[in-house]
């Protein structure tokens, strides 16, 4: 078993980054002091798990966090800066700082610094995340101690739940468009005029028509699925929002 640390200051070190092709040193107290932070930590950058669930999520409800008071999301992983910064390009998450832990201090100071020589990792991070105020850990979640690489705590939504449990979660859309598509236009500005983000997939770039049919039993253009539900096309999304109070109906106006 881990020891949980709640309510002792985060490990005093100095992060090794990168700004504009420089080195900076960052202290701990630089990043923490006078600041409410969640930090999720992982076993390393372009990792299945890391890549495909923990990163995207927390990057996915920052805005959720910054409206419950929390100044940052920061991802730690003993991985040198070089890494760190690819990785941060190659997952698009420009609301998570990525903070490279290359020598393990500061895994090492939470007592959560695991040897993963059996897959030629060496020493890497175990999986948590924590709620740290003003340099004081709130609250920790981290994974138990069973095999592999478990992941069932110290998810951004687990997180979210601890600073409010009454939290609207955001929708997952996305939409399938074509190019030149007036009606794909349309569904993508009632997206925006609701504030509801969304992922486009566009026809010939990213799937081709066959896929569509696929998934959607459909031909015409744009089909919107949100939270794993197909929803339809432009005016049926109209609806949707409508119905979900998201808009006003053109009735009401």
């Amino acid at each position: 078993m881990f020891k949980n640390i709640e309510g002792q200051r985060v490990p005093s070190v100095t992060f090794k980054t990168r700004r504009d092709h420089n080195w900076v040193d960052q202290t701990s107290d630089d990043i923490f002091a006078g600041k409410n932070v969640i930090v999720f930590s992982l076993p390393g950058a372009f990792t299945p798990t890391c890549s495909s669930s923990h990163v995207p999520r927390y990057n996915q409800l920052q805005p959720w966090f910054k409206a419950n008071g929390i100044d940052e999301v920061i991802c730690v992983s003993v991985n040198d800066a070089f890494v760190m910064s690819e990785w941060a390009l190659s997952q698009k998450a420009d609301r998570v700082n990525f903070l490279p832990d290359g020598n393990g201090d500061f895994t090492d100071g939470m007592g959560l610094l695991v040897g993963k020589e059996d897959l030629g990792f060496g020493k890497r991070s175990w999986r948590y995340s924590m709620l740290v105020r003003d340099g004081v850990i709130e609250k920790m979640f981290i994974e138990p101690g069973e095999p592999g690489d478990p992941f069932h705590v110290s998810d951004a939504d687990t997180m979210l739940e601890y600073l409010d449990p009454q939290a609207e979660k955001p929708h997952d859309v996305t939409v399938f468009s074509r190019p030149g598509c007036p009606f794909c236009a349309k569904a993508k500005d009632l997206l925006r005029q609701a504030g509801i983000e969304y992922e486009e997939l566009v026809l010939n770039r990213d799937y081709t028509d066959r896929t569509l049919r696929a998934v959607a039993a459909a031909t015409s253009y744009p089909q919107v699925f949100v939270d794993g539900s197909l929803v339809g096309g432009s005016d049926d999304l109209e609806r949707w929002l409508q119905e979900s109070g998201k808009i006003a109906s053109r009735d009401a106006a």
